[in-house]
């Protein structure tokens, strides 16, 4: 398999939607809103098979001190082959030197960052108003 990263913002909202409804993020729900977010994201990676979105990962940040990771999404049939690592890799080369590298992880993803070197932020608690279904 021949996996492709790439920091144009040129993708098909239609990859997009497919990427996420594979995922089962609600935010599939929302098709403009999530191509307008991405595309104002500071950062944004995505993994490619040939012509074909398989990954993507993005990055809220205030371009000094602090970044922020809202989104890591990988097609279920092409997790658990370092896809998500590469595109974190990629996000961390332009962040690696910021402050503080902050995101939020559920589930599975939890051990997937903690291999990445993400640790539990002391006796800190994610705190939210969402507007989603999947948690």
């Amino acid at each position: 398999m021949d996996i492709t990263i790439s920091t144009s913002k040129n993708i098909d909202l239609a990859q997009i939607i497919d990427l996420y409804k594979a995922n089962k993020w609600s935010a599939a729900k929302k098709p403009e809103i999530l191509h307008k977010a991405l595309m104002n994201s500071h950062s944004l990676v995505t993994a490619w098979n040939t012509d074909k979105l398989v990954g993507l990962g993005n990055a809220i940040s205030d371009n000094y001190l602090v970044v922020y990771y809202p989104h890591l999404l990988v097609l279920p049939e092409y997790q658990n082959k370092g896809i998500g690592k590469l595109l974190m890799n990629k996000l961390q080369e332009k962040y690696m030197q910021f402050h503080m590298q902050m995101l939020t992880a559920d589930k599975e993803a939890i051990s997937f960052y903690k291999k990445m070197k993400f640790k539990t932020a002391g006796n800190t608690s994610p705190m939210w108003i969402y507007n989603g279904s999947e948690h």
